[in-house]
């Protein structure tokens, strides 16, 4: 197991631990949260010895193996299928020596080891991971300078993830995995055989895949059981206690002072008030939990246009002469909020520059409002930040008419006080360069939002924040996002973007999530014995049965039309004002009472009704 005993460090002065302790269970999943900036990546560095403890220990099993996501990203001309397989120090070594042994002994050695650790199967598990994490067959083989950064990034998460270390350290491994690549990783931590301790401001994969929760607050370590869901409830309670503690000794310690100012110079009671006094000095403060300061985002509000903001008919777009998307019927009106699902490379960025006015059709038709105002945020965005300016400087360029209180309140809306107003961009946090570049992508109060990941490098109560300013929002929004508590909250439109178009999505998030998961399952391996022996068919009902299914269909149909006329009737019989009259009040009340049972038929016999109908439907297919 994990043990964190007593631990003090601290970073130029500012403590981030104070005699902080916490275990974590051989096996266990956990997710590790906090606010941005309270030390979560300083822990993992600790843990893994990288910086020395000021007080305390940290302590593991012997010969416990620590892994975690290499922050260089592998760039060699090595393919991404040795690179993974190269994790695997030991298999690597024992397969060079294998090459080279001579001795008969060490021979018998090396491949009873390699048998041990499964090393023959471990070409297809590490494909089996490079494949969940969006590599095909072909770009397995491809090296991995063939890549960008991003990609690189989780060419590394799959190498570390097959070298299952006996602790996992993961830090925000989502940021850099799309939505099918972050449900395939949710899966895989389930079943990961070891112990796991996950950084993550996903509350869904931290719902999903964790079964423990290590809070960071107040330089303090506190582990609650269960997912994130579960925290969350067990902390508010846990606060609201405190809370209602902490009043309560407020009044016992005001009820025991005011005894002690009335009394302590009357000799009489000066004995007691002197007892009264030691209670108090002696009386440990609870105090009320500090609420932190609210996290917002406000989006200015644009003015109405007519219906559609964007429409296209026909249209196809891509680079130079190579097409990506084609038949693009599409429309957008003020008020939708659209998520685009679909794997990485599909088209989803295609599709968004081209809503953005980035890139133009290279056929078809495309109208837009001629008042039409776009905000476009993408994750690179954030690094493109003039890293040498403060945040107000940035303002200042696109605002120049505006006075600088008016620029702090723009940048206050956002949760940039004053003094990260006055920071250099390249010292703030990513989730306070990713609100600036929000600002920035808001500041004409647009009327479509196209956010490519925005909830990157945000922590939960930021994530917050910005589906209640979203949902506020008048303007349309385009959402590309792994986040799927996000999406859920949002979106209430679904666009596939799929084998070169891009069309609605008829199901739900949970539906498309149940599709992805399906997709990575191996198919059942056929059974021997029940091939042999075919499956009955159900034999098809006789003619008989399937008349006296009609009739029991149209009997069922009959019985809710009189109702449904029975209902009618009662509905203008108490729509008379003369029957509230005060001598017709019991009338009214007998009237009433019928209306109630009539209802009350009415909804079971449509019910009665539609399960006849599904009884005739099955047997007719037959």
């Amino acid at each position: 197991m994990l043990r964190i005993q007593d631990i003090t460090y601290s970073v130029e002065g500012r403590p981030l631990f104070e005699e902080a302790s916490a275990t974590i269970p051989n096996g266990h999943k956990v997710g590790l949260v906090g606010r941005n900036g309270t030390g979560k990546t300083t822990l993992f560095r600790l843990i893994r010895g990288e910086l020395a403890l000021e007080t305390g220990s940290i302590t593991l099993p012997s010969k416990a193996q620590i892994g975690g996501i290499a922050q260089e990203a592998p760039s060699s001309n090595v393919s991404l299928i040795d690179t993974v397989l190269a994790a695997a120090t030991e298999r690597a070594a024992l397969m060079a020596e294998a090459e080279t042994a001579t001795d008969p002994t060490r021979i018998a050695e090396v491949q009873t080891r390699l048998a041990d650790i499964d090393a023959w199967s471990a070409e297809a598990r590490a494909a089996s991971i490079l494949k969940g994490l969006g590599f095909d067959e072909e770009a397995q083989q491809r090296p991995c300078s063939d890549f960008s950064g991003g990609w690189r990034m989780r060419v590394a998460l799959a190498a570390v993830l097959f070298s299952e270390p006996d602790l996992l350290l993961l830090d925000e491994p989502t940021n850099y995995l799309d939505l099918e690549g972050a449900l395939w990783l949710e899966a895989y931590l389930v079943k990961y055989p070891h112990t796991v301790i996950i950084i993550s401001h996903d509350r869904e994969l931290l719902n999903r895949s964790v079964g423990g929760i290590l809070h960071l607050e107040d330089r303090q370590l506190t582990y609650y059981g269960g997912n994130y869901d579960q925290f969350a409830r067990q902390r508010a309670a846990n606060r609201a206690n405190q809370a209602a503690q902490a009043k309560k000794q407020d009044a016992r310690r005001a009820h025991l002072q005011s005894f002690v100012d009335r009394f302590k110079a009357k000799a009489s009671k000066a004995k007691q008030a002197q007892s009264r006094v030691k209670m108090l000095e002696k009386m440990e403060t609870i105090r009320a939990p500090e609420d932190a300061a609210r996290t917002v985002f406000t989006f200015p509000t644009p003015e109405e246009l007519s219906p559609p903001i964007i429409a296209t008919e026909g249209v196809k777009v891509g680079y130079d002469d190579k097409v990506i998307l084609s038949n693009l019927d599409l429309r957008i009106d003020q008020d939708d909020r659209i998520a685009l699902l679909g794997k990485n490379g599909e088209g989803k960025s295609t599709l968004s520059k081209m809503l953005s006015a980035r890139l133009a059709p290279m056929g078809g038709k495309m109208a837009q409002s001629s008042k039409l105002r776009i905000g476009f945020f993408a994750q690179h965005q954030v690094d493109e930040l003039y890293i040498d300016e403060t945040p107000l400087q940035h303002l200042m360029r696109e605002r120049a008419s505006e006075g600088q209180p008016r620029l702090r309140a723009r940048l206050a809306g956002f949760g940039l006080g004053a003094d990260q107003a006055d920071t250099e961009v390249g010292r703030l946090s990513g989730g306070q360069k990713a609100r600036l570049s929000l600002l920035l992508a808001t500041l004409d109060a647009p009327h479509l939002l196209i956010l490519d990941e925005p909830t990157n490098h945000l922590d939960i109560e930021s994530r917050e924040a910005l589906v209640e300013a979203l949902t506020a929002y008048t303007g349309a929004v385009i959402l590309v996002s792994h986040d799927m508590h996000l999406l859920s909250l949002v979106a209430d439109r679904l666009w596939l973007v799929s084998k070169g178009t891009v069309k609605p999505y008829e199901g739900d998030l949970a539906s498309y999530r149940a599709l992805l998961l399906e997709k990575d399952k191996p198919a059942p391996k056929p059974n021997a014995k029940a091939a042999k022996k075919d499956k009955p068919k159900a034999a098809r009902p006789s003619r008989e049965a399937i008349l006296a299914l009609r009739k029991e269909a149209r009997k069922s149909e009959e019985r809710v039309n009189k109702l449904t006329q029975m209902k009618d009737k009662l509905d203008v019989k108490l729509a008379d004002p003369e029957l509230y009259e005060p001598e017709k009040k019991d009338e009214a009340r007998v009237w009433q009472g019928k209306h109630s049972e009539v209802i009350v038929a009415l909804e079971r016999a449509e019910l009665l009704w539609m399960r006849a109908l599904e009884k005739l439907e099955k047997a007719e297919a037959l």
